[in-house]
């Protein structure tokens, strides 16, 4: 297993290998953060090291980072074979560097394991053959066993997640967000853990919240996944909590103009908004207020990292 260190800080790397007792990888980059552009260059000068020394057989990336671009072609460039977890999905904003990542990486490889029927649709109108096996994080999500989703808050609250450079990087939006967050927190308290990028940026204005939000230091796994489970809704703009939300039951608002999941959006557990304090504020309440269904899943039956492996195992050995 090869980290790249996109992810550097405790809080987002090192807390979930220690909290799920995760083997360590065996090579660490220690990237670090940086432009995309000389963080990308890095992360494929050292992935290039690493695969001329393990000459693997398939080199597997996994959803929309840099991380994932830079380990798809990097490994394209050798002539190395090269399967892509979580293929085919699309937000349809180029905006998002994710999804420039998700594209390249879907182009380079030559399997594209899709989490969904929708995402295997995606790939057929743009000529790629997908491999339907559902969606990892749904097996993740279902390997944790109940006894062990444990946090300390009181019911009710509502959880929130805000990190995307698309509400952080215009102050004029978070401010925005902030101010709906305070409007909803007059009716349910707001559980805020700050992503380390949305702390820098905003230090004076969350070191200063109103009683009714806690900001909080991200949390781990598992605890992040049982304040999802017992949150009356999440007002988030990621799209793994996106996914989670509705896995665990929880209704979402998404502070965003489009979503990768739109399964989410069409059985009616996902709501966007615009970054508005009123609109955030009003759409939290109706949301609030829904049951969710998962009667039909689109994210599988909680096996497709069997399927993937079966489908390697089988095909690419």
């Amino acid at each position: 297993m090869l980290h790249t260190g996109q992810h550097y800080d405790y809080t987002m790397s090192e807390l979930h290998f220690v909290s799920l007792k995760l083997e360590e990888p065996h090579y660490n980059l220690e990237i670090g953060s940086d432009t995309h552009a000389r963080q990308t260059a890095r992360m494929l000068m050292g992935i290039e090291d690493v695969l001329l020394t393990e000459k693997p057989v398939l080199v597997l990336v996994y959803g929309d980072t840099n991380s994932t671009l830079a380990g798809a072609l990097c490994a394209s460039k050798l002539g190395m074979k090269v399967g892509h977890v979580e293929a085919g999905v699309r937000s349809y904003d180029r905006k998002m560097p994710e999804e420039i990542n998700r594209i390249v990486a879907d182009r380079l490889s030559n399997y594209c394991f899709c989490p969904t029927s929708n995402a295997m649709n995606i790939l057929k109108s743009e000529g790629i053959e997908g491999i339907l096996t559902g969606d990892v994080m749904y097996d993740a999500l279902s390997q944790v066993p109940p006894e062990a989703l444990h946090h300390p808050y009181s019911k009710p609250f509502v959880l929130v997640t805000i990190h995307r450079a698309e509400n952080t990087d215009i102050q004029e939006r978070f401010h925005e967000i902030w101010e709906g967050l305070k409007l909803v927190s007059k009716e349910v308290p707001v559980i805020f853990p700050v992503h380390p990028r949305t702390r820098n940026k905003f230090k004076d204005l969350l070191s200063n919240a109103i009683k009714t939000i806690a900001v909080i230091e991200p949390v781990s796994y598992r605890e992040m996944i049982a304040m999802t489970k017992d949150a009356r809704c999440i007002i988030t703009d990621s799209g793994g909590v996106q996914k989670e939300a509705f896995l665990l039951g929880s209704p979402c608002v998404t502070i965003r103009e489009t979503t990768e999941w739109p399964e989410t959006i069409e059985a009616g557990a996902n709501c966007l908004v615009i970054a508005d304090a009123k609109a955030i504020f009003d759409t939290t309440l109706t949301m609030m207020n829904i049951r969710i269904s998962k009667a039909d899943n689109p994210f599988g039956d909680g096996t497709a990292s069997y399927k993937i492996a079966r489908y390697i195992n089988e095909h690419c050995l």
